[in-house]
């Protein structure tokens, strides 16, 4: 078995992320008119966003075909060897054909040209060579100017890999931003997992409420709402008034704190002990609000009073959140 030293292996890591980050300052360096062309070309397609590449161009063409859908461009892959056995069948004129090749000479790719010209579909290049076949087939042709791949025999597609799914993430943003794409946008599109959960769900979603919902009453003695508190294991409950109004939050924290100052503090009423002045959120806020107040502070906290109309509605606790996956 062949063996490698730790400072070899640091050695050419280090290499081949410089070479690789170089590739990408080299893209910046490049963008110019064609960039601004390929986006007027992406923002004016009427129909689909068809991702072409051959090999490792491929796969990278894959990835970008999935940004592009889950940002607000609909866009998919087709692959070049299957297009010219019936599955350019599915390309439309309105549609727009994005082609990624390092050398712009792919035959499997470049023999579909004349066919999408025919179509009538404007086609976007994003090659390493600017006078290649695909760049001077193309309506727009971006150009990574890679001067080396990071594998030690400059044959395996690596840093021009690495720079043509920058360009396709850039491209992206800037679509984005073009189309005002935000949060709620990004949200339908990603309706599973943790990223669409925060961004879909409301705080009444998520929140406690009924009875569920820890709420003392201000006048209460501290024994009788540590038995609250203990019954619904919030590890916290909203404090009202005579007229139900919301008026503090008393948390297992603040009887810690009243308990190294005093030790004989079960008969005190609730509101000696409260937080008078507690962070707290609307029920029809998002939840990615709900969680960014709870973590965005210097001490985070678990619990988050939920206020409607100056009534204790709710509480958000940290522990059911990571119960949802959120």
């Amino acid at each position: 078995m062949r063996k490698i030293s730790e400072a070899s292996a640091k050695k050419e890591i280090e290499r081949t992320l410089k070479i690789e980050a170089d590739a990408i300052l080299k893209a910046r360096e490049s963008v110019g008119p064609e960039y601004f062309k390929a986006l007027s070309l992406l923002l004016a397609c009427k129909g689909k966003v068809i991702l072409m590449g051959v090999g490792k161009s491929g796969l990278i063409a894959q990835k970008i075909a999935a940004t592009f859908s889950s940002t607000g461009t609909p866009a998919m892959f087709l692959d070049p060897t299957e297009a010219k056995h019936g599955g350019i069948g599915f390309i439309q004129k309105q549609d727009l054909v994005v082609c990624l090749g390092k050398s712009g000479e792919s035959e499997e790719l470049n023999e579909l040209l004349p066919r999408l010209k025919s179509i009538g579909v404007s086609i976007i290049a994003i090659t390493a060579n600017p006078s290649s076949t695909l760049a001077k087939s193309s309506k727009a042709a971006i150009i990574t100017p890679v001067r080396e791949e990071a594998c030690p025999l400059n044959l395996a597609p690596t840093a021009s890999t690495t720079a043509a799914l920058a360009v396709g993430d850039a491209l992206a943003v800037a679509l984005m931003k073009a189309r005002n794409f935000g949060p709620q946008s990004f949200a339908q599109n990603h309706p599973a997992g943790r990223i669409g959960k925060r961004l879909l769900f409301l705080v009444k979603d998520v929140m406690r409420s009924g009875e569920n919902n820890p709420v003392v009453d201000e006048k209460w003695p501290l024994r009788r709402a540590l038995v609250e508190i203990t019954r619904l294991q919030a590890g916290a409950a909203s404090v009202r008034d005579s007229r139900g109004r919301f008026v503090g939050l008393i948390t297992d924290y603040d009887i810690r704190v009243a308990l190294e100052k005093k030790k004989n503090i079960l008969d005190l009423p609730v509101r000696k002990i409260m937080n008078s002045h507690p962070t707290s959120i609307s029920p029809e806020s998002p939840v990615f609000k709900a969680i960014a107040i709870m973590e965005n502070r210097r001490n985070p906290f678990n619990v988050l009073p939920v206020i409607d109309k100056g009534r204790p509605v709710g509480l958000i606790q940290v522990h059911d959140l990571r119960a949802r996956g959120l």
